[in-house]
């Protein structure tokens, strides 16, 4: 019996890596996804290891998933688009903005030399630290309120976020390093929301581009949407 569910097990596994393989090829280089890093990072982190059991079967499909405390795990496409546009070097500090299940900051940890991840529910960052730790991902999550950033760890050359606000957060601006760069959703929940990249200029301003439509649940926090935004 035990050797049975050992081959259940393998192939499970040979599944999800099919599915990864599948993923990288089908969603994401057709889209103008080409960079190879970015590309290499997608195509090693288990997913499927990011959600809940009851939606591991759909881990690789090209959609969102529920994560629970009323958050998903963006769609692969968009992970993948937001890592690419970031330009994250080997070098570089990045903020990842909205934990939830910690798979967006597990990719970056491939791409970068230090991920702080922030998240706003204490159930979902720890349900994330703890995957990350299990898998070996060296990210820190802390609990908190995103539109404030985290300072204790900047200046960022990156900061991610996979949730909506009206704008950049003042805050953030303090804590970028020069030249660094700010992907995230911009727009009102439930409204027509953008997908930007923020680089920051010379004399510290910041230069946006408009990336294409996207769904996000809005940011929330002091300098973002109030609580009780949808």
């Amino acid at each position: 019996m035990r050797w049975f569910t050992c081959q259940q097990e393998a192939a499970t596994q040979t599944d999800h890596e099919g599915g990864r393989r599948r993923m990288v090829e089908q969603q994401l280089v057709p889209r103008g996804i080409d960079d190879a890093r970015v590309l290499d990072a997608m195509g090693r982190v288990p997913r499927h290891l990011f959600v809940p059991p009851e939606e591991a079967a759909y881990a690789y499909a090209d959609r969102p998933l529920p994560i629970g405390d009323g958050q998903t795990i963006s769609q692969p496409y968009i992970v993948a688009l937001m890592l690419q546009e970031a330009r994250i070097l080997p070098e570089n500090t990045v903020l990842d903005v909205g934990t939830g299940s910690g798979y967006a900051a597990a990719v970056a940890s491939e791409l970068a030399a230090r991920v702080i991840s922030i998240e706003r529910h204490p159930g979902l960052a720890s349900e994330a630290a703890r995957t990350l730790a299990a898998l070996g991902y060296p990210v820190r999550v802390v609990t908190g309120d995103g539109s404030l950033g985290w300072p204790d760890s900047a200046p960022y050359d990156v900061i991610l976020a996979a949730a909506t606000g009206p704008r950049v957060p003042p805050a953030w601006l303090d804590q970028l390093a020069d030249d660094a760069r700010v992907v995230m959703p911009v727009g009102a929940p439930g409204r027509a929301q953008h997908l930007a990249l923020f680089t920051r200029d010379a004399d510290g301003g910041l230069t946006e581009t408009n990336l294409g439509a996207v769904s996000f649940v809005p940011l929330l926090g002091e300098q973002a949407w109030p609580g009780d935004a949808r």
